[in-house]
């Protein structure tokens, strides 16, 4: 409907109630001034929330790194007691994820975004201090705790500044962030780690150290540059000063609500009838299950990726290198996905599901090339390593494409931004059981692990089969109802148009004021 309510003479939308905004719905710009403003947000909202996620990626990834330099001997832990430690980052997450999206929701981004960066950069620095399996456990709790709520509340902030066209193409501008910290990190600690025994500390102690220390730096970072939101377009650390011009905010604003007028009446808060919509709309639980499928064998193997290398009989340091190939290839390939799912069309409508369900087809070969390889001979290492690369490039970027994919089904920013929160719950629900699949017992072939993997990414597979046939479904009776009321005589299409258009707008009208 938003394209009826787009082209039409502007429609009189109700008086806003007190926590409302007003909506103004008047193109007054020209195609060059848009193009500026556009170019002004990217440089300020892209680079800032795609550094903010690669230093929650570095610190959440780099224990991967700190058990190939001897971290679980060092601090008397096992590998399934490590499993458990792993739980328990993912458990923080979940349980603040939705209070910490509330909170983003009511005071905005740019005030809890560069605090979360603060909060997980001196829990992450300080993890250099453990000696136990029980400080080991409270740094991996406080970690998730601190990190809750960042993805989601990036991933909103970003539906809230562009239309629904150009969100999926900055989700996964986003998600680089995560792939370029997950390779970095690996290729970060080749070198940090060289520097066990400087100061009498173990290479570990300065990768949590170095790393943690460069996000409290760029907590600043943030705190300077960015902004809340339309009504308040000022830094957390410059609360006087806009980063937009008046002309500029109307722009970028007006163009969003014309593509979607539901985001024009944004509360203060989160209310129950939003918690409804959402809980209740089975599409967005379908995301949630096919989020839970992928992440689960994925945050597994990452984890053990440099683990695995190194049982091919590579050198403990040199298969960090080695584990990072995969993850930079990952960055052109999700470009290409992200480019297709964009750009190509089918019966007018862009590749999401299709892409998604690729996305996941390719991951699934990984771990069929991995537990296929596995019992290889070491003379054939080559061989295996190309498992784990191939692993490695397809293992990601589904994911935020299923998250895009999900926003369609969205009806409001509210709906939204709870649906947010609730996938990146599900990735981290993933997260707990996922860091028990590669277990002591298993290594090194982890023939165990390889198999669960390929059960449950086969589930995730089937699960957006059936997600893309509802979507094919629905477009099919969405066009065909359209040929119906073109039918008939240039009258009769008339006035059957006038009545379908004004009963879209009524229902449309009534959504957004609730």
């Amino acid at each position: 409907m938003s394209t009826d309510i787009k082209y039409a003479n502007p429609v009189q939308y109700p008086v806003p109630t007190e926590d409302e905004e007003a909506l103004n719905l008047q193109v007054d710009w020209t195609k060059e001034e848009e193009a500026k403003a556009k170019r002004k947000l990217d440089l300020i909202i892209m680079p800032l929330l795609t550094l903010g996620f690669f230093c929650l990626q570095l610190d959440r990834g780099n224990i991967s790194n700190a058990i190939t330099d001897k971290f679980m001997e060092n601090i008397h832990i096992t590998q399934n007691e490590f499993n458990v430690g792993q739980q328990m980052l993912s458990l923080g997450i979940v349980l603040f994820e939705i209070p910490s999206n509330m909170i983003l929701y009511r005071v905005g981004p740019g005030k809890w975004l560069t605090l979360q960066l603060f909060l997980f950069g001196i829990v992450s620095t300080f993890q250099a201090w453990q000696t136990g399996y029980s400080s080991f456990m409270a740094t991996r709790f406080l970690l998730g705790m601190t990190e809750s709520g960042f993805i989601p509340g990036g991933l909103w902030t970003l539906s809230t500044w562009y239309t629904r066209r150009e969100t999926a193409k900055r989700v996964m501008f986003f998600y680089f962030g995560n792939q370029f910290g997950q390779a970095s990190s690996k290729l970060l600690a080749y070198g940090i780690l060289h520097m066990r025994g400087v100061g009498g500390k173990a290479g570990w102690f300065w990768l949590f150290t170095l790393m943690g220390a460069f996000t409290i730096l760029c907590g600043f970072v943030l705190g300077f540059l960015l902004p809340d939101s339309f009504r308040n377009p000022c830094s957390t650390f410059l609360p006087g000063k806009k980063l937009f011009t008046d002309r500029e905010l109307h722009i970028l604003q007006t163009r969003v609500l014309l593509d979607e007028p539901a985001k024009g009446k944004k509360k203060r808060k989160i209310g129950l009838v939003a918690f409804k919509r959402t809980f209740s709309n089975w599409r967005l639980w379908l995301h949630g299950f096919i989020t839970l499928c992928n992440n689960g064998p994925q945050r597994a193997f990452d984890t053990y990726a440099p683990s695995i290398v190194t049982g091919f009989e590579f050198g403990a340091l040199t298969s960090n290198a080695m584990a990072s190939v995969g993850l930079f290839l990952q960055l052109p390939v999700s470009f290409a996905f992200s480019y297709v799912s964009d750009h190509l069309l089918i019966e007018d409508s862009n590749l999401r599901g299709e892409t998604v369900i690729a996305g996941l087809g390719c991951h699934l070969l990984g771990y069929i090339f991995n537990r296929s390889f596995a019992t290889l001979g070491s003379n054939l290492k080559g061989v295996k390593y190309f498992g784990v690369v191939w692993t490695q490039t397809f293992g990601t970027f589904s994911h935020p494409l299923n998250i895009t994919w999900m926003s369609l089904a969205c009806e409001d920013s509210e709906v939204r931004a709870l649906a947010m929160a609730m996938v990146i719950m599900g990735a981290n629900i993933a997260g707990i059981y996922g860091a028990q699949i590669f277990r002591s017992e298993d290594k090194p072939l982890y023939l165990r692990g390889f198999t669960i993997n390929l059960a449950v990414l086969s589930t995730a597979l089937l699960l957006a089969i059936g997600r893309l046939i509802d979507d094919v479904i629905r477009r099919r009776r969405n066009k065909a109802v359209q040929l119906a009321n073109e039918s008939g005589s240039d009258g009769v299409v008339g006035e059957k148009q006038i009545v379908t258009q004004t009963i879209a707008v009524d229902r449309d009208l009534k959504l957004a004021a609730r």
